[in-house]
Protein backbone atom coordinates (compact mmCIF):
# COMPACT_ATOMS: atom_id res chain seq x y z
CA UNK A 1 0.00 0.00 0.00
CA UNK A 2 1.35 3.39 -1.07
CA UNK A 3 1.45 5.86 1.55
CA UNK A 4 0.80 9.43 2.07
CA UNK A 5 1.07 12.31 4.75
CA UNK A 6 -0.84 15.48 4.38
CA UNK A 7 -0.78 18.34 6.69
CA UNK A 8 -3.08 21.65 7.21
CA UNK A 9 -3.00 24.70 9.54
CA UNK A 10 -6.51 26.75 9.39
CA UNK A 11 -4.17 29.97 9.72
CA UNK A 12 -2.10 29.00 6.70
CA UNK A 13 -4.35 30.01 3.81
CA UNK A 14 -3.99 30.65 0.11
CA UNK A 15 -7.03 32.77 0.01
CA UNK A 16 -10.65 33.01 -0.66
CA UNK A 17 -11.98 30.18 -3.31
CA UNK A 18 -12.71 32.84 -6.48
CA UNK A 19 -16.20 31.48 -7.37
CA UNK A 20 -15.52 32.25 -10.98
CA UNK A 21 -13.05 29.18 -10.79
CA UNK A 22 -15.98 27.13 -11.26
CA UNK A 23 -16.70 28.43 -14.97
CA UNK A 24 -17.18 26.68 -18.13
CA UNK A 25 -17.57 27.61 -21.56
CA UNK A 26 -20.15 27.29 -24.77
CA UNK A 27 -18.45 28.22 -28.20
CA UNK A 28 -21.20 27.77 -31.38
CA UNK A 29 -18.62 24.49 -32.12
CA UNK A 30 -20.20 21.50 -33.20
CA UNK A 31 -23.37 20.23 -31.04
CA UNK A 32 -22.58 22.68 -27.81
CA UNK A 33 -25.64 24.90 -28.70
CA UNK A 34 -27.67 23.15 -31.41
CA UNK A 35 -28.94 20.22 -30.18
CA UNK A 36 -26.76 20.37 -26.60
CA UNK A 37 -28.07 23.76 -24.44
CA UNK A 38 -30.60 24.75 -27.49
CA UNK A 39 -33.34 22.36 -29.28
CA UNK A 40 -36.44 23.84 -29.93
CA UNK A 41 -39.06 20.68 -30.74
CA UNK A 42 -37.30 18.97 -28.13
CA UNK A 43 -39.56 16.82 -25.81
CA UNK A 44 -37.47 18.81 -22.66
CA UNK A 45 -37.51 22.11 -24.47
CA UNK A 46 -39.06 25.05 -23.38
CA UNK A 47 -41.22 28.03 -25.72
CA UNK A 48 -37.46 29.33 -25.96
CA UNK A 49 -36.04 26.03 -27.32
CA UNK A 50 -33.71 25.67 -24.40
CA UNK A 51 -33.45 21.99 -23.34
CA UNK A 52 -34.60 21.51 -19.06
CA UNK A 53 -32.96 18.28 -19.17
CA UNK A 54 -29.55 19.89 -19.56
CA UNK A 55 -29.88 23.09 -17.84
CA UNK A 56 -30.92 20.73 -14.62
CA UNK A 57 -27.29 18.85 -15.12
CA UNK A 58 -25.91 21.95 -16.05
CA UNK A 59 -27.11 23.54 -12.12
CA UNK A 60 -26.02 20.21 -10.63
CA UNK A 61 -22.85 20.61 -12.39
CA UNK A 62 -22.23 24.35 -10.76
CA UNK A 63 -20.90 26.19 -13.32
CA UNK A 64 -20.65 29.61 -12.29
CA UNK A 65 -19.90 31.72 -14.99
CA UNK A 66 -19.63 30.71 -18.60
CA UNK A 67 -17.75 32.23 -21.39
CA UNK A 68 -19.51 32.98 -24.60
CA UNK A 69 -19.59 32.28 -28.21
CA UNK A 70 -16.04 31.69 -28.41
CA UNK A 71 -13.22 30.08 -28.87
CA UNK A 72 -12.06 30.34 -32.22
CA UNK A 73 -15.33 30.84 -33.44
CA UNK A 74 -15.46 34.31 -32.10
CA UNK A 75 -12.84 35.72 -34.27
CA UNK A 76 -14.89 35.47 -37.76
CA UNK A 77 -18.20 36.50 -35.70
CA UNK A 78 -20.51 39.71 -36.33
CA UNK A 79 -22.11 40.13 -33.35
CA UNK A 80 -24.80 41.90 -34.74
CA UNK A 81 -26.00 38.59 -37.01
CA UNK A 82 -27.46 36.93 -33.72
CA UNK A 83 -29.82 40.13 -33.46
CA UNK A 84 -33.40 40.98 -34.48
CA UNK A 85 -36.23 38.38 -35.90
CA UNK A 86 -34.59 34.81 -35.84
CA UNK A 87 -36.21 34.74 -39.97
CA UNK A 88 -34.21 37.92 -40.52
CA UNK A 89 -30.55 36.60 -39.41
CA UNK A 90 -27.88 35.50 -42.09
CA UNK A 91 -26.39 32.53 -42.70
CA UNK A 92 -22.79 32.42 -42.79
CA UNK A 93 -19.71 30.12 -42.95
CA UNK A 94 -17.72 29.61 -39.88
CA UNK A 95 -14.15 29.40 -41.16
CA UNK A 96 -12.79 28.17 -37.97
CA UNK A 97 -14.70 24.78 -37.64
CA UNK A 98 -15.64 24.61 -41.37
CA UNK A 99 -19.29 24.93 -41.05
CA UNK A 100 -22.34 26.66 -41.49
CA UNK A 101 -23.75 29.47 -38.72
CA UNK A 102 -27.50 29.91 -39.02
CA UNK A 103 -27.42 32.36 -36.37
CA UNK A 104 -30.39 31.28 -34.91
CA UNK A 105 -29.18 31.69 -31.15
CA UNK A 106 -26.90 34.76 -30.62
CA UNK A 107 -26.44 37.15 -27.39
CA UNK A 108 -30.54 37.69 -26.60
CA UNK A 109 -30.66 34.01 -26.53
CA UNK A 110 -27.99 33.14 -24.32
CA UNK A 111 -28.62 35.88 -21.69
CA UNK A 112 -32.03 34.34 -21.40
CA UNK A 113 -30.67 30.77 -21.16
CA UNK A 114 -28.06 32.12 -18.44
CA UNK A 115 -30.98 33.75 -16.52
CA UNK A 116 -32.19 30.15 -16.54
CA UNK A 117 -28.91 28.81 -15.78
CA UNK A 118 -28.27 30.65 -13.08
CA UNK A 119 -24.48 31.36 -14.38
CA UNK A 120 -22.48 34.94 -15.03
CA UNK A 121 -21.76 35.54 -18.30
CA UNK A 122 -17.90 36.16 -19.91
CA UNK A 123 -18.10 37.52 -23.31
CA UNK A 124 -15.82 37.18 -25.73
CA UNK A 125 -15.20 40.07 -28.43
CA UNK A 126 -13.86 39.92 -32.15
CA UNK A 127 -10.43 41.14 -32.35
CA UNK A 128 -9.68 38.59 -35.05
CA UNK A 129 -11.23 40.32 -38.21
CA UNK A 130 -13.14 43.55 -36.08
CA UNK A 131 -11.76 45.71 -34.09
CA UNK A 132 -12.39 48.88 -31.97
CA UNK A 133 -15.02 50.09 -33.52
CA UNK A 134 -17.19 46.61 -32.66
CA UNK A 135 -16.05 46.66 -29.34
CA UNK A 136 -17.25 49.53 -28.12
CA UNK A 137 -20.42 49.31 -29.60
CA UNK A 138 -21.07 45.54 -28.25
CA UNK A 139 -20.80 47.24 -24.65
CA UNK A 140 -22.95 50.13 -25.52
CA UNK A 141 -25.58 47.67 -27.27
CA UNK A 142 -25.26 45.15 -23.95
CA UNK A 143 -25.02 47.64 -21.10
CA UNK A 144 -25.99 51.27 -21.80
CA UNK A 145 -29.62 51.16 -20.13
CA UNK A 146 -31.22 53.21 -22.75
CA UNK A 147 -31.45 56.90 -24.98
CA UNK A 148 -29.01 56.10 -27.18
CA UNK A 149 -29.12 54.00 -30.99
CA UNK A 150 -27.71 50.95 -29.75
CA UNK A 151 -29.40 50.57 -26.16
CA UNK A 152 -32.57 51.42 -28.16
CA UNK A 153 -32.18 48.93 -30.86
CA UNK A 154 -31.56 45.75 -27.59
CA UNK A 155 -34.97 46.91 -25.84
CA UNK A 156 -36.60 46.94 -29.63
CA UNK A 157 -35.08 43.59 -30.13
CA UNK A 158 -37.01 42.11 -26.84
CA UNK A 159 -34.39 43.41 -23.65
CA UNK A 160 -35.03 46.97 -22.44
CA UNK A 161 -32.94 46.18 -19.31
CA UNK A 162 -29.05 46.16 -19.80
CA UNK A 163 -27.66 42.79 -19.87
CA UNK A 164 -25.13 44.11 -17.47
CA UNK A 165 -22.38 42.38 -18.78
CA UNK A 166 -18.58 42.71 -16.14
CA UNK A 167 -16.52 39.85 -17.54
CA UNK A 168 -15.22 40.50 -20.98
CA UNK A 169 -12.27 38.67 -23.23
CA UNK A 170 -10.78 40.74 -25.49
CA UNK A 171 -10.72 38.43 -28.52
CA UNK A 172 -8.95 34.10 -28.52
CA UNK A 173 -5.75 33.33 -28.83
CA UNK A 174 -5.05 35.81 -31.18
CA UNK A 175 -1.02 34.20 -30.91
CA UNK A 176 -1.90 31.31 -32.72
CA UNK A 177 -1.29 31.27 -36.61
CA UNK A 178 -4.76 29.03 -36.87
CA UNK A 179 -6.68 31.82 -35.50
CA UNK A 180 -8.48 34.24 -37.92
CA UNK A 181 -6.69 37.31 -37.99
CA UNK A 182 -3.67 35.85 -36.77
CA UNK A 183 -1.76 38.99 -34.55
CA UNK A 184 1.84 39.47 -33.20
CA UNK A 185 2.15 39.79 -29.78
CA UNK A 186 3.04 43.97 -30.60
CA UNK A 187 0.23 44.03 -33.23
CA UNK A 188 -2.49 42.23 -30.38
CA UNK A 189 -1.11 44.14 -27.42
CA UNK A 190 -2.05 47.76 -29.39
CA UNK A 191 -5.11 46.74 -30.62
CA UNK A 192 -6.57 44.87 -27.13
CA UNK A 193 -5.12 47.70 -25.36
CA UNK A 194 -7.09 50.38 -27.88
CA UNK A 195 -10.29 48.55 -27.39
CA UNK A 196 -9.97 48.26 -24.01
CA UNK A 197 -9.64 51.94 -23.83
CA UNK A 198 -12.85 51.99 -25.49
CA UNK A 199 -15.03 49.75 -24.40
CA UNK A 200 -14.29 51.48 -20.75
CA UNK A 201 -15.28 55.16 -22.12
CA UNK A 202 -18.39 53.05 -22.28
CA UNK A 203 -18.80 51.32 -19.50
CA UNK A 204 -16.29 51.61 -16.64
CA UNK A 205 -17.12 48.86 -14.75
CA UNK A 206 -15.67 46.11 -17.13
CA UNK A 207 -13.48 43.66 -16.05
CA UNK A 208 -11.28 42.77 -18.97
CA UNK A 209 -8.95 39.12 -19.98
CA UNK A 210 -6.13 40.09 -22.23
CA UNK A 211 -5.27 36.66 -24.55
CA UNK A 212 -2.46 35.06 -23.37
CA UNK A 213 -0.55 31.83 -25.10
CA UNK A 214 -2.83 29.06 -25.94
CA UNK A 215 -0.94 26.89 -24.71
CA UNK A 216 2.77 27.13 -22.54
CA UNK A 217 4.41 24.99 -25.59
CA UNK A 218 3.75 27.71 -28.11
CA UNK A 219 7.61 29.21 -29.65
CA UNK A 220 6.52 32.50 -28.08
CA UNK A 221 5.54 31.92 -24.89
CA UNK A 222 6.02 33.73 -22.12
CA UNK A 223 7.76 36.60 -24.61
CA UNK A 224 3.69 37.26 -25.79
CA UNK A 225 2.64 37.74 -22.30
CA UNK A 226 5.60 40.29 -21.64
CA UNK A 227 4.86 42.34 -24.59
CA UNK A 228 1.09 42.14 -24.26
CA UNK A 229 1.26 43.28 -21.12
CA UNK A 230 3.55 45.96 -21.71
CA UNK A 231 0.48 47.45 -23.60
CA UNK A 232 -2.48 46.71 -21.72
CA UNK A 233 -1.49 46.26 -17.80
CA UNK A 234 -3.35 49.51 -17.02
CA UNK A 235 -6.34 48.68 -19.19
CA UNK A 236 -6.78 44.98 -18.19
CA UNK A 237 -7.50 42.59 -15.06
CA UNK A 238 -6.60 39.45 -16.33
CA UNK A 239 -4.36 37.33 -18.77
CA UNK A 240 -5.59 34.62 -20.29
CA UNK A 241 -4.18 30.62 -20.07
CA UNK A 242 -5.58 27.41 -22.15
CA UNK A 243 -4.15 24.36 -22.10
CA UNK A 244 -5.63 20.91 -23.68
CA UNK A 245 -4.01 17.45 -22.07
CA UNK A 246 -4.55 13.74 -23.07
CA UNK A 247 -3.21 9.74 -23.08
CA UNK A 248 -0.59 9.35 -25.10
CA UNK A 249 0.10 5.73 -26.02
CA UNK A 250 1.71 3.68 -23.62
CA UNK A 251 2.36 6.72 -21.21
CA UNK A 252 -0.59 6.72 -18.76
CA UNK A 253 2.46 7.94 -15.83
CA UNK A 254 2.89 11.23 -17.71
CA UNK A 255 -1.02 11.70 -17.99
CA UNK A 256 -1.76 11.19 -14.23
CA UNK A 257 1.30 13.35 -13.66
CA UNK A 258 0.00 16.74 -16.16
CA UNK A 259 -1.28 18.65 -13.36
CA UNK A 260 2.13 19.53 -12.61
CA UNK A 261 2.49 20.79 -16.20
CA UNK A 262 -0.86 23.10 -15.55
CA UNK A 263 1.08 23.92 -11.89
CA UNK A 264 4.22 25.32 -14.11
CA UNK A 265 2.25 27.12 -16.60
CA UNK A 266 0.39 29.25 -13.76
CA UNK A 267 3.17 29.93 -11.75
CA UNK A 268 5.47 30.97 -15.39
CA UNK A 269 2.57 33.05 -15.91
CA UNK A 270 2.50 34.94 -12.81
CA UNK A 271 5.79 35.31 -12.24
CA UNK A 272 6.11 37.02 -16.08
CA UNK A 273 2.81 39.51 -15.25
CA UNK A 274 4.23 40.08 -11.82
CA UNK A 275 7.93 40.91 -14.38
CA UNK A 276 5.91 43.18 -16.31
CA UNK A 277 4.46 44.80 -12.51
CA UNK A 278 7.73 45.80 -11.66
CA UNK A 279 9.53 46.82 -14.35
CA UNK A 280 6.40 49.24 -15.21
CA UNK A 281 5.77 50.24 -11.62
CA UNK A 282 2.31 49.67 -11.44
CA UNK A 283 0.38 49.30 -8.29
CA UNK A 284 -2.21 46.73 -9.05
CA UNK A 285 -1.59 42.71 -9.61
CA UNK A 286 -2.95 40.91 -13.01
CA UNK A 287 -4.50 37.37 -12.15
CA UNK A 288 -5.11 34.91 -14.50
CA UNK A 289 -8.14 33.46 -16.29
CA UNK A 290 -7.61 29.97 -17.03
CA UNK A 291 -10.36 30.07 -19.65
CA UNK A 292 -10.17 26.87 -21.72
CA UNK A 293 -8.67 23.35 -19.76
CA UNK A 294 -9.75 19.86 -20.09
CA UNK A 295 -8.95 16.81 -21.47
CA UNK A 296 -8.84 17.04 -25.34
CA UNK A 297 -8.00 13.55 -27.20
CA UNK A 298 -6.93 15.25 -30.02
CA UNK A 299 -6.44 12.77 -33.25
CA UNK A 300 -6.96 14.41 -36.39
CA UNK A 301 -7.78 11.10 -38.14
CA UNK A 302 -10.90 10.78 -35.46
CA UNK A 303 -14.18 11.36 -37.77
CA UNK A 304 -15.73 13.91 -35.18
CA UNK A 305 -11.92 15.67 -35.51
CA UNK A 306 -11.94 18.85 -36.87
CA UNK A 307 -9.59 17.67 -39.60
CA UNK A 308 -12.41 15.16 -40.62
CA UNK A 309 -15.35 17.40 -40.61
CA UNK A 310 -13.90 20.23 -42.87
CA UNK A 311 -13.46 17.79 -45.37
CA UNK A 312 -17.18 16.64 -45.82
CA UNK A 313 -18.09 20.08 -46.45
CA UNK A 314 -20.35 22.77 -45.04
CA UNK A 315 -22.84 21.88 -42.61
CA UNK A 316 -24.41 22.99 -39.86
CA UNK A 317 -23.85 21.63 -36.40
CA UNK A 318 -22.08 18.31 -37.04
CA UNK A 319 -20.11 16.18 -34.52
CA UNK A 320 -17.11 17.63 -33.52
CA UNK A 321 -14.78 16.54 -30.51
CA UNK A 322 -17.41 14.63 -28.95
CA UNK A 323 -14.62 12.68 -26.69
CA UNK A 324 -16.07 10.02 -24.35
CA UNK A 325 -14.60 10.27 -21.01
CA UNK A 326 -13.45 7.38 -19.18
CA UNK A 327 -12.29 6.84 -15.36
CA UNK A 328 -8.55 7.96 -16.33
CA UNK A 329 -9.81 11.07 -17.41
CA UNK A 330 -12.06 11.86 -14.86
CA UNK A 331 -8.83 11.21 -12.12
CA UNK A 332 -6.84 13.80 -14.25
CA UNK A 333 -9.58 16.28 -14.52
CA UNK A 334 -9.69 16.35 -10.50
CA UNK A 335 -6.30 16.92 -10.00
CA UNK A 336 -6.59 19.68 -12.62
CA UNK A 337 -9.21 21.16 -10.32
CA UNK A 338 -6.93 20.60 -7.40
CA UNK A 339 -4.51 22.38 -9.06
CA UNK A 340 -6.54 25.55 -9.48
CA UNK A 341 -7.81 25.75 -6.17
CA UNK A 342 -4.34 25.71 -5.13
CA UNK A 343 -3.55 28.79 -7.07
CA UNK A 344 -6.83 30.55 -6.26
CA UNK A 345 -4.71 33.71 -5.15
CA UNK A 346 -4.17 34.49 -8.44
CA UNK A 347 -6.41 32.43 -11.12
CA UNK A 348 -9.41 33.87 -10.06
CA UNK A 349 -11.25 32.35 -13.08
CA UNK A 350 -11.41 28.90 -14.49
CA UNK A 351 -13.37 27.67 -17.55
CA UNK A 352 -13.48 23.63 -18.42
CA UNK A 353 -14.04 23.81 -22.33
CA UNK A 354 -17.04 23.02 -23.29
CA UNK A 355 -19.85 22.42 -21.55
CA UNK A 356 -21.99 20.34 -23.66
CA UNK A 357 -20.59 17.61 -26.56
CA UNK A 358 -17.74 19.17 -27.32
CA UNK A 359 -15.26 18.19 -24.92
CA UNK A 360 -17.81 18.64 -22.28
CA UNK A 361 -19.06 17.09 -18.73
CA UNK A 362 -22.73 17.10 -20.34
CA UNK A 363 -23.71 14.75 -23.52
CA UNK A 364 -26.85 15.11 -25.37
CA UNK A 365 -29.13 13.42 -28.53
CA UNK A 366 -30.90 15.14 -30.37
CA UNK A 367 -34.32 14.45 -29.88
CA UNK A 368 -33.20 12.21 -26.67
CA UNK A 369 -31.61 12.32 -23.30
CA UNK A 370 -28.74 14.31 -21.94
CA UNK A 371 -26.16 12.62 -19.65
CA UNK A 372 -23.08 13.12 -17.18
CA UNK A 373 -19.81 12.36 -18.52
CA UNK A 374 -17.14 10.74 -15.97
CA UNK A 375 -15.66 14.10 -15.43
CA UNK A 376 -18.97 15.86 -14.73
CA UNK A 377 -18.16 14.49 -11.20
CA UNK A 378 -14.83 16.11 -9.93
CA UNK A 379 -16.18 19.19 -11.15
CA UNK A 380 -19.55 19.17 -9.78
CA UNK A 381 -18.27 18.28 -6.15
CA UNK A 382 -15.63 21.24 -5.67
CA UNK A 383 -18.13 23.49 -7.21
CA UNK A 384 -20.38 22.76 -4.41
CA UNK A 385 -18.09 21.71 -1.26
CA UNK A 386 -14.66 24.25 -2.14
CA UNK A 387 -16.08 27.10 0.08
CA UNK A 388 -14.61 29.74 2.51
CA UNK A 389 -10.85 29.96 2.47
CA UNK A 390 -8.37 27.73 0.16
CA UNK A 391 -5.81 25.80 2.81
CA UNK A 392 -2.06 25.63 1.94
CA UNK A 393 -1.13 22.08 2.47
CA UNK A 394 2.13 19.97 3.03
CA UNK A 395 2.12 16.75 1.44
CA UNK A 396 4.68 13.95 1.81
CA UNK A 397 3.79 11.06 -0.56
CA UNK A 398 5.21 8.17 -1.89
CA UNK A 399 6.06 8.32 -5.32
CA UNK A 400 6.39 6.72 -8.78
CA UNK A 401 8.64 8.00 -11.88
CA UNK A 402 6.81 8.61 -15.16
CA UNK A 403 8.56 9.64 -18.78
CA UNK A 404 7.84 13.01 -18.84
CA UNK A 405 7.64 14.73 -15.03
CA UNK A 406 10.14 12.35 -13.46
CA UNK A 407 9.34 11.60 -9.77
CA UNK A 408 5.71 12.82 -8.74
CA UNK A 409 3.45 12.17 -5.73
CA UNK A 410 1.44 9.28 -6.01
CA UNK A 411 -1.62 11.19 -3.84
CA UNK A 412 -2.48 15.11 -5.07
CA UNK A 413 -4.81 17.11 -3.00
CA UNK A 414 -6.17 20.54 -2.06
CA UNK A 415 -8.40 21.63 0.88
CA UNK A 416 -10.88 23.84 2.06
CA UNK A 417 -11.97 25.53 5.08
CA UNK A 418 -15.20 27.38 6.15
CA UNK A 419 -14.78 29.24 9.17
CA UNK A 420 -18.31 30.22 8.93
CA UNK A 421 -19.85 25.97 8.87
CA UNK A 422 -16.82 24.45 10.39
CA UNK A 423 -16.12 22.10 7.63
CA UNK A 424 -12.96 21.29 6.06
CA UNK A 425 -12.79 19.61 2.88
CA UNK A 426 -10.02 17.46 1.40
CA UNK A 427 -10.34 16.78 -2.66
CA UNK A 428 -7.68 14.04 -2.94
CA UNK A 429 -6.40 11.70 -6.01
CA UNK A 430 -4.48 8.26 -6.09
CA UNK A 431 -2.52 8.19 -9.15
CA UNK A 432 -1.54 4.90 -8.72
CA UNK A 433 -3.14 2.18 -10.90
CA UNK A 434 -2.48 -0.74 -8.74
CA UNK A 435 -2.12 0.57 -5.24
CA UNK A 436 -4.33 2.03 -2.23
CA UNK A 437 -3.05 4.74 -0.66
CA UNK A 438 -2.95 4.93 3.27
CA UNK A 439 -3.36 8.83 4.19
CA UNK A 440 -3.03 10.66 7.22
CA UNK A 441 -4.42 13.92 7.61
CA UNK A 442 -3.23 16.14 10.34
CA UNK A 443 -5.66 19.29 11.08
CA UNK A 444 -3.29 21.78 13.23
CA UNK A 445 -5.41 24.67 14.98
CA UNK A 446 -8.72 22.41 14.55
CA UNK A 447 -10.23 18.76 15.81
CA UNK A 448 -12.46 16.57 13.93
CA UNK A 449 -15.73 16.29 15.11
CA UNK A 450 -17.16 13.88 12.65
CA UNK A 451 -16.97 12.93 8.87
CA UNK A 452 -19.85 14.54 7.23
CA UNK A 453 -19.22 13.28 3.58
CA UNK A 454 -16.85 10.92 2.01
CA UNK A 455 -17.47 10.06 -1.20
CA UNK A 456 -15.06 8.58 -4.06
CA UNK A 457 -14.87 8.04 -7.92
CA UNK A 458 -13.15 5.01 -8.75
CA UNK A 459 -13.36 2.07 -11.41
CA UNK A 460 -16.92 0.18 -10.70
CA UNK A 461 -16.50 -3.38 -9.55
CA UNK A 462 -15.78 -5.64 -12.77
CA UNK A 463 -15.05 -2.74 -14.77
CA UNK A 464 -11.46 -1.19 -16.24
CA UNK A 465 -10.48 2.01 -16.16
CA UNK A 466 -11.66 2.90 -19.15
CA UNK A 467 -14.83 2.68 -18.41
CA UNK A 468 -17.29 5.70 -19.71
CA UNK A 469 -20.58 6.72 -19.25
CA UNK A 470 -22.46 6.78 -22.37
CA UNK A 471 -25.60 6.63 -24.25
CA UNK A 472 -25.91 2.57 -24.46
CA UNK A 473 -24.60 1.64 -21.35
CA UNK A 474 -25.98 4.39 -18.94
CA UNK A 475 -23.96 6.38 -15.94
CA UNK A 476 -21.92 3.49 -14.39
CA UNK A 477 -19.38 6.14 -12.97
CA UNK A 478 -20.02 8.28 -10.64
CA UNK A 479 -19.08 9.08 -6.75
CA UNK A 480 -19.82 6.56 -4.77
CA UNK A 481 -19.50 6.45 -0.50
CA UNK A 482 -15.91 6.25 0.40
CA UNK A 483 -15.77 4.04 3.73
CA UNK A 484 -12.26 3.88 5.20
CA UNK A 485 -12.37 7.11 6.95
CA UNK A 486 -11.86 7.39 10.25
CA UNK A 487 -11.55 11.31 11.98
CA UNK A 488 -10.49 11.93 15.56
CA UNK A 489 -8.89 15.01 17.26
CA UNK A 490 -6.27 16.47 15.04
CA UNK A 491 -5.99 13.46 12.74
CA UNK A 492 -8.19 11.79 10.21
CA UNK A 493 -6.97 8.59 8.36
CA UNK A 494 -8.51 7.43 4.74
CA UNK A 495 -7.74 4.23 2.41
CA UNK A 496 -7.89 6.07 -1.21
CA UNK A 497 -8.28 3.52 -3.55
CA UNK A 498 -6.29 2.85 -6.79
CA UNK A 499 -6.61 5.47 -9.55
CA UNK A 500 -9.28 7.60 -7.61
CA UNK A 501 -10.68 10.99 -6.76
CA UNK A 502 -12.34 11.51 -3.52
CA UNK A 503 -14.01 14.14 -1.23
CA UNK A 504 -14.04 14.33 2.19
CA UNK A 505 -15.87 16.86 4.53
CA UNK A 506 -15.20 17.06 8.16
CA UNK A 507 -16.97 18.78 10.55
CA UNK A 508 -14.52 20.20 13.47
CA UNK A 509 -14.32 22.68 16.17
CA UNK A 510 -11.21 24.89 17.10
CA UNK A 511 -8.26 22.95 18.82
Amino acid sequence: MARARIVIDRDFTIGEVPRRLFGSFVEHMGRCVYSGIYEPGHPEADEAGFRQDVLKLVRELGATVVRYPGGNFVSGYNWEDGMGPVEQRPRRLDGAWHTVETNVFGLHEFVDWSRQAGVEIMEAINLGTRGVDAARELVEYANHPGGTYLSDLRAANGHKDPFAIKLWCLGNEMDGPWQIGHKTADEYGRLAQEAAKAMRLVDPSLELVACGSSNAHMPTFGAWEQTVLAHTYDQVDYISLHAYYQEEAGDVGSFLASARDMDQFIESVVATADAVRARGKHSKHINLSFDEWNVWYSRPGDADSPEQVGNLGWREHPRVIEDEYNVTDAVVVGTFLNSLLRHGDRVKIANQAQLVNVIAPIRSEAGGPAWRQTIFWPFARMAELATGQILQLTIESDRYTNARFGDTDLVDGAATFNEETGRVVFFLANRSLEEAADVELTLRGLDAVRVTRAEVLRTPAGQDRFTTNNLARGEHVGMTPLRDVTAGGQEVRVSLPALSWSVIEIETRLG
